[in-house]
């Protein structure tokens, strides 16, 4: 499957969905194809993708329509992260969140055990997404001059 074959068959899908969760998935798909679009990618890398495109089984009707293009979409995600060092917009803010949020609660614990539990806890967290968040925008704006964001 092409890329633009690719995206006519998401735009059909988005079209004809009348579920909003299901239309998110399809957006997404379409933003990357759009981005894939705009980069300047030799014939053999097009070729990659496309392959990687066909093994994604998107045509293949499933009984749980939703659950299959969730996967494809993070299985697709995954090879052009790894082939590629492509990104989509706020990766690194997303992970930078997850783990603040992880490393907050014990940074709050550990460091304000003087405090009441929940106390201590809830500073934690705030400080730990702070940090995430901060650190995953930098990460994200440099991602962005180097032209991997797609």
């Amino acid at each position: 499957m092409t890329i633009k074959e690719a995206h006519i068959f998401f735009e059909s899908l988005k079209a004809t969905s009348l579920k909003k969760s299901e239309r998110k998935i399809y957006e997404q798909f379409l933003s990357i194809l759009s981005g894939l679009k705009s980069k300047d990618l030799s014939t053999e890398e097009v070729q990659w993708i496309e392959s990687e495109l066909d093994s994604l089984d998107l045509r293949k009707a499933q009984a749980n329509q939703k659950k299959h293009f969730k996967t494809a979409l993070r299985k697709f995600k995954k090879y052009l992260k790894d082939t590629f060092t492509f990104i989509t917009k706020g990766y690194y803010s997303e992970m930078g969140l997850a783990l603040g949020l992880n490393f907050g609660i014990l940074f709050g614990i550990i460091f304000f055990s003087s405090l009441e539990r929940s106390t201590g806890i809830a500073v934690g967290l705030a400080v730990g997404m702070a940090a995430g968040v901060i650190i995953g925008g930098r990460l994200d704006a440099s991602a962005m001059k180097e032209g991997r964001v797609i």
